[in-house]
């Protein structure tokens, strides 16, 4: 029904589109420029989903190889970003991106996944549970001008 690939240099622009849509207060040229450099990192990837020739949905993956919480060390794939647009959630979708992401992340020798979403994001937390995530912990950060 859907296709999905890895996102390839060409699709730079795609996968800025899609991540606009997620990260809507960000300055669009300077997230073109930080994906050109995502897309050929190879501790990354960007795996997009397509109905025919429309892009549907993106997911971020990232090696860490810093300390990541709940986890016991070494390097993790951390699911960095997911977007589905509206008209396809609850399609199977964003599980399939997750999926590729983890299967990615193993393929790099990972035995451990995570991830993370704002405290007030229902949404997302219900998504994370869903595919089997379990909650780590949860943090507030603080900030103070100087």
């Amino acid at each position: 029904m859907f296709n999905y690939c890895v996102a390839k240099n060409e699709d730079i622009k795609t996968v800025t589109d899609l991540l606009m849509l997620l990260y809507c207060e960000d300055d669009y040229n300077e997230l073109y420029n930080s994906n050109k450099e995502y897309i050929e990192n190879p501790k990354m990837r960007f795996f997009l989903a397509f109905d025919g020739n429309e892009a549907i949905g993106i997911a971020h993956v990232a090696l860490r190889e810093d300390y990541v919480e709940g986890t016991s060390g070494g390097t993790v794939g951390y699911f960095e970003a997911l977007y589905v647009k509206p008209d396809y959630r609850g399609k199977g979708v964003a599980r399939k991106l997750c999926l590729l992401c983890e299967d990615w992340s193993r393929e790099q020798g990972c035995t451990e996944f995570a991830s993370d979403c704002d405290l007030s994001n229902d949404d997302s937390l219900k998504f994370h549970l869903k595919l089997g995530f379990e909650e780590a912990g949860r943090i507030i950060c603080f900030t103070k001008n100087l």
